[in-house]
């Protein structure tokens, strides 16, 4: 691709900035440590206190600004809506039937935008793979890691809840992540640079990182991932972030759920799974409900 660019226009690339990796400010102004990744996983991991993610942050005065925002919209005073009110307009899906859209029309809703205004920061540890499937939810950012300045000699891995309860099974994916493991110390004693060497990572790898994002966008993000559908690790943080959000916010969580929890009793069909259905009632019992794999 470069070769064929360089056809087109010989200098095209003196446009850009073309110092080694190493020089980049993220490289450059960070001391070596070979301990570092260990050191970084186990501060991070305390900080958890066995969740898979942890609210470390959000927005205190939430429900009067979001209140306030929807009156701003619909041109009302306090006296003529007052903030329960105004909450209950915006997130009850008999009122607000935006919300029983299986297409997420949020951002183009102006009494939704009221839900931009309160944000929530998560810190959270998933595999490498649920990472790459929660990195679909563009408007719900997070600063991740830069592997080569987190890597860790000993093993460090999620396994899978269904590996972890056959003990056969669980004694082979272990088996295999060491040997992995194994192989990029290897690579790396041998001389190999580390970027090459971590490919031979699995995607069980963990990836420790912050995540945050207004309610708007978290909305969608839970409507979604709540669903016993969804991948079993992003399920598992977004039950997590719930439960912490009606610690902070209790006037909030009541509105939060699957699809199937937000159209019972108002719409049909209730599961917008169609011949996926997962075949249990969730929403007579949500977030109660057990989900079994």
């Amino acid at each position: 691709m470069v070769a064929q660019v360089k056809t087109l226009d010989a200098q095209f690339f003196d446009r850009f900035e073309t110092e080694p990796l190493e020089e980049l400010p993220e490289w450059k102004s960070i001391p070596q440590n070979a301990n570092a990744g260990e050191s970084f996983a186990r501060e991070f991991d305390a900080q958890l206190n066995g969740k898979t993610s942890r609210l470390v942050d959000h927005s205190p005065n939430a429900l009067r600004v979001i209140a306030e925002s929807y009156r701003a919209v619909a041109g009302l005073a306090a006296s003529q809506c007052s903030d329960a009110d105004a909450l209950d307009r915006l997130l009850n899906p008999a009122r607000n039937h935006y919300r029983l859209e299986t297409l997420n029309v949020s951002v183009h809703a102006p009494m939704m935008r009221a839900l931009q205004h309160a944000n929530y920061t998560f810190a959270k540890k998933i595999s490498h793979t649920a990472d790459s499937q929660d990195q679909r939810h563009r408007m719900v950012p997070g600063s991740r890691p830069l592997l080569t300045l987190a890597d860790t000699r000993a093993p460090d891995y999620i396994t899978p809840a269904l590996v972890a309860a056959n003990p056969r099974a669980k004694e082979t994916y272990e088996r295999a992540i060491e040997e992995a493991w194994f192989a990029k110390n290897l690579l790396l004693d041998r001389g190999v640079p580390l970027e090459i060497a971590l490919y031979l990572l699995p995607n069980a790898k963990s990836i420790r990182l912050y995540e945050s994002g207004s309610l708007l966008h978290l909305l969608h993000k839970w409507t979604m991932r709540t669903c016993f559908n969804a991948q079993e690790e992003i399920f598992q943080a977004s039950m997590d972030e719930i439960a912490q959000l009606r610690e902070v916010h209790p006037e909030l969580a009541g509105y939060i759920g699957p699809p199937c929890y937000l159209r019972a009793g108002i719409t049909t069909p209730i599961c917008t799974e169609g011949s996926h259905f997962c075949g249990v009632k969730v929403w007579l019992d949500f977030p109660n409900t057990a989900r079994s794999i």
